[in-house]
């Protein structure tokens, strides 16, 4: 049950915005156990956003939520495979991205509770 949020100043098409949906979906896997079964995204461009007081620069935010947890291993390289994508699709370099996760002990879905 992960969800990833996106948020980042750049303007993205909608070729680019699946772009980072389909590959952040395959790298969700680094997390032992996680797949993209149960993975939702949201993919938030051109929203106001100010770092080192630059508002020029692409940059981005990006929360990981998930249910249980895991290392800081794994976390580091979903951290690497998040800057790389958005590198490569929406010219967000790794120096203006932060990725925060939040382990979760409480997950609902469909009614119930994991």
């Amino acid at each position: 049950m992960p969800f990833i949020n996106v948020k980042t100043n750049a303007a993205l098409s909608g070729d680019k915005k699946l772009a980072i949906e389909n590959k952040l979906s395959d790298a969700i896997s680094l997390i032992p156990g996680k797949s993209d079964r149960y993975l939702m995204l949201a993919v938030e461009d051109n929203v106001s956003m100010m770092f080192h007081r630059d508002t020029d620069c692409a940059i981005a935010m990006v929360e990981v939520k998930i249910f249980g947890s895991s290392t800081k291993d794994a976390y580091e390289k979903l951290t690497g495979a998040i800057c790389d994508v958005l590198s490569e699709e929406a010219g967000v370099d790794g120096s203006c991205c932060y990725v925060k996760f939040e382990e979760c002990k409480l997950w609902g879905y469909n009614s119930f509770m994991f």
